[in-house]
């Protein structure tokens, strides 16, 4: 079965059509655009290193209300799973360096509280405001969600837009639709600094 490629906006059923699927792997990952464009040519001459950009991808569980309704439901660098385990981080990667996905989260679906109607992906440029970062400096970002049981990739987002000025992405969702789990891609680009911003849109 081939990966299914997707674009902004659009929505594919994950379990419905993959009898069995209980475990998912959702990979992101992201290139840093060259130093030579990012700095410019003076910081070459200057011998001056622009700050490595260090992206951060978290996952948001929220309730039937799109409200994150505790802190242990949001799984990020400083939490690396939630209560009930059902969604694990693998750890923070801080340049963004290397092939493939740069972070992985990972959902057993069948242990997700019945609460939680959907978890939501963002990624956010850590200390963004002070380093003068954004997604203009950020090339090749994406979303993959791969069967865990197999290891076949499932669908795959890539986010093509220009997100100059932009500091944090919200990238897409995985939600409960009757009894069945669907992906959706967003992509929405907005200017939150920090993960903190994010979550009190969802409070």
């Amino acid at each position: 079965m081939a990966t299914i490629n997707l674009q902004k906006g659009q929505k594919i059923d994950l379990t419905k059509g993959n009898p069995g699927l209980t475990k998912i792997m959702v990979g992101l990952g992201w290139d840093e655009v060259s130093k030579t464009k990012s700095g410019g040519f003076l910081s070459g001459l200057l011998g001056t290193k622009p700050a490595e950009i260090d992206c951060d991808a978290s996952a948001l569980m929220l309730d039937a209300n799109d409200k994150l309704t505790s802190k242990e439901r949001l799984v990020y660098f400083g939490n690396l799973h939630s209560a009930d385990q059902s969604v694990r981080h693998s750890g923070d990667n801080l340049t963004g360096g290397g092939e493939g996905d740069d972070e992985q989260i990972h959902v057993e679906l069948a242990k997700v509280p019945s609460g939680v109607h959907k978890i939501v992906f963002v990624v956010n440029i850590y200390d963004c405001v002070k380093r003068r970062q954004d997604f203009g400096h950020i090339a090749n970002a994406f979303i993959r969600v791969v069967n865990s049981g197999n290891g076949q990739e499932l669908c795959r987002f890539n986010l093509t837009e220009d997100y100059s000025g932009k500091t944090s992405l919200i990238v897409a969702e995985v939600y409960r639709h009757a009894d069945e789990w669907k992906f959706a891609a967003i992509g929405e680009a907005t200017r939150d600094a920090s993960l903190g911003e994010i979550v009190r849109r969802y409070q």
